[in-house]
């Protein structure tokens, strides 16, 4: 947001500080000044000169030589000007004053240029005649301005010779700049903004005065109109014009947008964008006899409609879009811009203006969809208050009478079915000192929230906020309005009080906390990968074509397509990075990451995803997949996942080489997969060695995490241990013989540990050898050895319907 100080004291007339006291008040107050421009810098010494008589110069064709009167006599000055002429009122800088640019509008040094005496061409020139860009300005702000030569005052700036050329420019002026929040929509205006100078440098604040306008006849004559969706529109205001004069606007009006860096088009474009920016409230104007059976209908577009705005650009609407619609057509996208087919041109005869309020997240969504933010849907977005809109067209018309633009008709359409009414918070004295440790009265109180126009309701004990302050709710914020204007800085330091608590992470929180201690203890960096990728990671993953993780989210607005949808699996980030490591030569790189995955529930989306945090682990160089199995293992064991994990070798992905690869599970439920990286997809990736990946879906296992701990003492009674060696079919896993020992071993087999496995002549063809060293104890007695037997008997029975036979 941007403001001209001269603007600001259109309604503070008394306001009187330097633009350095302005900036830091503001600032200071809540109204933070970002940075500010002094539009006269480098601007010195330059007044109004008038042409008394030109003669050419003996010595060149293209220079005069000009007698100029400046008021306290006359100058004879030499200049290149093609359109200088006799009794021109035009700005002079004499000798000893300052230009801020240059012929064409080039900067100059920081400090300007000053002008002097000296001679051209032999001729003594005692000063220099200004064009628009010598002042620092351009014609985009000056339209009047000719596009190469000296600038001329009109006899309607009423200037005479001496008098000061940057004043009549309006050029005596700072702009300045804010940092609004979002909450504070009503300073996203002009009068938001003088509001709280007011308040800040305790003036006192004139708003506009708003006469009656209108002649005798009845706007409902002239236009209907309909609002079919009043949630999207909660209210809508029309006037009509009619025997329209297009001219332009007054030089005061031209220079309040030029400071506002909006560029002066006519009258009734310009009173448009004054109110806006006054008020913060956007108008549009439509030609009136383009509307098609004079009936306005506020409406959702059809799906698929083609719709051309005012800058000539075609786009194509969904039922999500608002539309300005007459009996036949659109005319207008809400809150954004008007139609080409309904456009003010020279040739208007009847004007119909609208202002009105629309829901501010539609808004955003719809001009964000179609790829067009307008300075008004801006200021649609934030929220607008209802209760602004009729003022604001009023405003309008009044000005519209003011400079004699048209004739504005009697009447008002106001549609506004549910009126915003203003929020009430009890009054807490007490309470807001205990909250800024101060100890102001509630008359003190009271007057900072009356700078403000927050009023006290004595009976019912509370502050009423007017509906422009959308941003009062609770005790807190009345609060932070007495903390603004008493100063933040006379606030005196106090000790927090309240009772000490104890807080802690989430159960969720701490089981990805312990993941990362686990990851960084067994030499793991955390990378963070982007959860935007390129649909072409499929493919180089080895993904077939009818794999559900293709179905992936389509982002509607891509940076491009490298990062167009969003990720369904987190390998392709993880394998990036170890490629980027990989061909920076760097040995022995070990990462993981805590990240989201995107899995739609159905395409196109109805619903938001499932999103689940996925611990991914990834390394190549030192190690192999039982390094990888043993940090999986550890993490499991560190959230109390010590039992019933098992492994399938038979994990179907695609990605991983097929004899080296396996889902983890954990109680019969897939919580992972580990395994080495297929041959092709290294290749793809360009890792020239091999690498290990491992990926746990988190959201499995949270279910069976657990940080309860039972204390066991150490075990009184001797261990018994026990050697077998068994001569095992090939394809039966060593996961299928554990599990079977554990569930013959009873409660007295305490652990089982695989110390050999060969495969040699000395075992058959198509067999391997295996031996385990089983620990039996009991926790109640010293075990016999029939206890021993009998286990060991049911444990090689059921080795034996294996096809296991023990080894001799």
């Amino acid at each position: 947001m941007n403001t001209s100080y001269s603007w600001i004291k259109k309604y503070v007339p008394d306001l009187d500080v330097t633009p350095q006291e302005y900036f830091d008040g503001m600032t200071l107050s809540g109204t933070k000044c970002e940075t500010y421009e002094v539009l006269d810098k480098n601007l010195k010494n330059i007044v109004v000169g008038q042409i008394q008589s030109i003669e050419k110069h003996p010595d060149a064709d293209h220079l005069v030589i000009c007698q100029v009167d400046i008021g306290t006599g006359t100058v004879q000055i030499v200049t290149g000007a093609p359109n200088a002429h006799k009794g021109m009122l035009t700005p002079v800088v004499l000798p000893g004053g300052k230009v801020a640019g240059g012929h064409d509008g080039s900067a100059l040094p920081e400090d300007g240029i000053e002008i002097k005496d000296g001679m051209l061409r032999g001729v003594p020139s005692h000063g220099m005649m200004c064009s628009i860009e010598e002042l620092g300005s351009s014609r985009e702000f000056y339209p009047e301005a000719p596009e190469n030569g000296i600038y001329e005052f009109s006899e309607d700036d009423g200037v005479k010779p001496g008098d000061d050329a940057i004043a009549a420019l309006g050029l005596h002026d700072v702009n300045f700049e804010y940092e609004i929040t979002s909450n504070r929509v009503d300073c996203y205006s002009v009068i938001g903004i003088a509001r709280e100078a007011a308040a800040t440098f305790h003036q006192k604040f004139y708003p506009p005065v708003i006469r009656e306008t209108g002649n005798n006849e009845d706007v409902n004559d002239y236009i209907r109109v309909t609002v079919e969706d009043q949630t999207l529109c909660p209210r809508y205001t029309a006037r009509v014009v009619k025997n329209i004069h297009l001219a332009p606007s007054p030089k005061w009006m031209q220079r309040c947008l030029a400071s506002n860096g909006i560029r002066p088009i006519n009258n009734v474009v310009d009173i448009t964008n004054y109110v806006m920016e006054e008020y913060g409230q956007p108008m549009h104007a439509y030609d009136l006899d383009t509307i098609a059976g004079k009936h306005i209908i506020v409406r959702r577009a059809d799906d698929g409609e083609k719709f051309t705005t005012l800058d000539g650009k075609e786009y194509t609407l969904d039922s999500s879009i608002l539309t300005i619609r007459d009996d036949e057509k659109a005319v207008g996208l809400a809150g954004i811009m008007g139609g080409e087919n309904s456009m003010i041109t020279d040739n208007v005869h009847t004007m119909l203006f609208e202002a009105a309020c629309f829901d501010g997240t539609n808004i955003r969504l719809s001009s964000k969809k179609i790829g067009n933010q307008t300075d008004a849907s801006r200021k649609f977005d934030k929220g607008l208050d209802p209760n602004t809109a009729l003022e604001a067209m009023n405003r309008a018309c009044m000005l519209i009478e003011e400079f004699g633009a048209g004739e504005v008709v009697g009447g008002a359409i106001d549609i506004y079915p549910v009126k915003r009414e203003e929020s009430r918070v009890t009054f807490e004295p007490d309470k807001i000192n205990r909250l800024l440790g101060t100890n102001l009265s509630a008359e003190e109180q009271l007057k900072y929230l009356a700078s403000v126009e927050l009023r006290y309701d004595k009976k019912t004990n509370e502050i009423v906020a007017p509906t422009f302050r959308q941003d009062i709710h609770r005790t807190c914020d009345i609060a932070e309005e007495v903390a603004r204007f008493f100063g933040y800085n006379n606030i005196p330091t106090t000790l927090p009080t309240g009772e000490a608590t104890t807080g802690r992470l989430s159960f969720k929180n701490r089981v990805e906390a312990k993941a990362r201690d686990v990851a960084e203890y067994c030499g793991f960096s955390q990378g963070m990968c982007y959860s935007f990728e390129s649909p072409k990671a499929f493919d180089k993953l080895l993904f077939p074509e009818d794999d559900p993780v293709r179905k992936a989210i389509a982002i509607s607005n891509p940076l491009g397509e490298d990062f167009s949808i969003m990720r369904t699996t987190s390998l392709n980030g993880m394998l990036t990075s170890l490629a980027t490591n990989y061909n920076r030569r760097n040995k022995d790189v070990r990462l993981y990451e805590l990240g989201n995955i995107y899995i739609p529930k159905e395409l196109p989306l109805t619903e938001l995803p499932d999103e689940r945090m996925q611990f991914t682990l990834g390394f190549y160089g030192k190690g192999d997949f039982y390094d990888m199995k043993g940090v999986a293992e550890e993490f499991l064991g560190q959230i109390g996942m010590h039992d019933r994990v098992e492994y399938d070798a038979k994990a179907g992905k695609p990605f991983l080489h097929p004899g080296r690869q396996a889902l983890i599970r954990y109680d019969g439920n897939i919580i992972g997969y580990l395994g080495e990286v297929h041959p092709m997809v290294l290749k793809n990736y360009g890792i020239g060695e091999r690498a290990y990946v491992a990926v746990l879906d988190m959201p499995e296992i949270l279910p069976f995490a657990s940080f309860d701990r039972k204390f066991e003492g150490i075990a009184k009674f001797p261990a018994v241990t026990r050697d077998i060696s068994m001569v095992v079919p090939k394809e039966i896993e060593a996961a299928v013989i554990e599990k079977m020992i554990r569930q013959r071993g009873g409660k007295i087999l305490e652990d089982l540990k695989l110390f050999d496995i060969y495969e040699g002549e000395q075992v058959e063809a198509g067999h391997k050898s295996m031996a385990y060293s089983l620990t039996f104890r009991s926790r109640e007695k010293t075990l016999e050895e029939s206890d021993i037997a009998a286990s060991m008997k049911k444990i090689l029975n059921g080795l034996s319907g294996l096809g296991i036979e023990l080894r001799q």
